[in-house]
């Protein structure tokens, strides 16, 4: 059976595709925005893990709402929280199975117990978190067993997170972000598979 990840390029997707790799077929889904926006570096992850990759792209006006909703809100939580979802409910439109890389101690992006059954109960499709249950140190103690990854502030690194996107948005608008996005907010991109 398929399972559609959601994949960033990072360390938890990462890991999150392994697991869901040893009893479904994965297929990586990578959300931009912007539908010329190339991801490089996101595919090279991909091709380290050894899955397909699919380029998947938010409909029009997205972006432009997320910004509009973090200069409401104050914070973008709540804008990478709808983001999310709403990756998450484009797939569960086309797979049974669809998995993503939140973790035990993550609090955004994360969809709560109440909208993932009404998801499950909609779509049919099953919402699988393998990471849910599991710390930050051993995430990080397994990553080390099995992936090589570059690490780095965010947009420095070019993975697939939804942030960069939308700070980009701020910055082309003559936004200053600075103030509404936590500083010193670390990314990870896979650069390779450890052989063991």
């Amino acid at each position: 059976m398929k399972a559609g990840v959601l994949y960033s390029g990072g360390k938890d997707s990462s890991l999150a595709a392994i697991l869901l790799g040893t009893y479904y077929q994965v297929e990586l889904n990578t959300f931009v925005f912007d539908q010329d926006r190339l991801i490089p570096s996101v595919e090279a992850a991909a091709d380290a893990l050894g899955y397909p990759i699919k380029k998947r792209v938010f409909e029009e006006g997205m972006l432009n709402k997320m910004v509009d909703l973090v200069v409401e809100k104050g914070y973008p939580n709540d804008a990478i929280n709808f983001v999310h979802k709403s990756a998450v409910e484009s797939l569960a439109g086309e797979y049974d199975v669809v998995g993503d890389g939140t973790r035990f101690d993550d609090r955004v992006p994360m969809l709560s117990r109440e909208a993932v059954q009404s998801l499950m109960s909609r779509t049919g499709s099953s919402y699988v978190r393998p990471l849910l249950g599991v710390p930050r140190r051993e995430v990080d103690r397994l990553v080390d067993q099995l992936l090589v990854v570059q690490y780095g502030e965010t947009g420095t690194i070019e993975n697939g997170d939804y942030e960069s996107e939308i700070r980009d948005a701020f910055r082309a608008r003559g936004l200053d972000y600075t103030t509404l996005f936590p500083q010193h907010h670390e990314q990870s991109l896979v650069v390779g598979r450890k052989v063991n």
